[in-house]
Formats: structure tokens, sequence, C-alpha cells
């Protein structure tokens, strides 16, 4: 599935991308900016970047989990994810109606 329309980048591009950075330090914090520019791209319209901080959050936790960290590691930092996610809101800085995203 293509996610991002304008670098035609693919879902399981996003996800190949996640788990080399992820292999590389399993703590650091990916942020969509650091997927595009590790893939050589940039965010044009940022109109998907929602949808990538969405495939982060799941494939950080399917990392997680499949390399047995502890649940209470893997629970405090993706709440702490979704915090920052809920703090600034991807909803009112990406300027688009809710009705005209994908997600």
């Amino acid at each position: 599935m293509i996610v991002c329309h304008c670098n035609l980048i693919t879902e399981k591009d996003i996800e190949q991308t996640i788990l080399n950075l992820l292999e590389a330090d399993p703590w650091q914090l990916i942020v969509p900016a650091k997927v595009y520019h590790t893939l050589a791209k940039r965010g044009r319209c940022c109109g998907c970047f929602p949808n990538v901080v969405e495939t982060i959050i799941r494939v950080t936790e399917a990392f997680h989990a499949k390399t047995g960290t502890g649940e209470a590691e893997i629970v405090s930092y993706l709440d702490r994810v979704r915090g920052l996610r809920g703090q600034y809101g991807s909803r009112s800085h990406e300027g688009r109606t809710t009705g005209h995203r994908a997600a």
C-alpha cells in the first residue's frame, strides 16, 4: 500500500526502514523525519505523517515484543511517544481536516 503519494513510498518501505533503525539502536526515538531522511526523501505535503507515526508505533511494539523486551519498558516508552503526540497534536499541526486524511 502506498503511504506517501508525493514520494511514492510504500508501507513496506517504511516498515523496513523502521526495523533497520531499531536494529541499530532499539531505544532511539523514531519520528517521520528520521524515516524520510533514511529513505533519502523529504516530506512535501506531510499529510502522510500521522499514518507514518502509527506505523512507527506498531512496528516498534512488534519489534520489542519479538526481542523479548520487558513489557513494562515497552509500555513506558510507547506511552511517552503517545503522550507527545497528544501534547503536540497531529491533527492541529497537520493543516488538514480529518476527512481529508487516509487514517
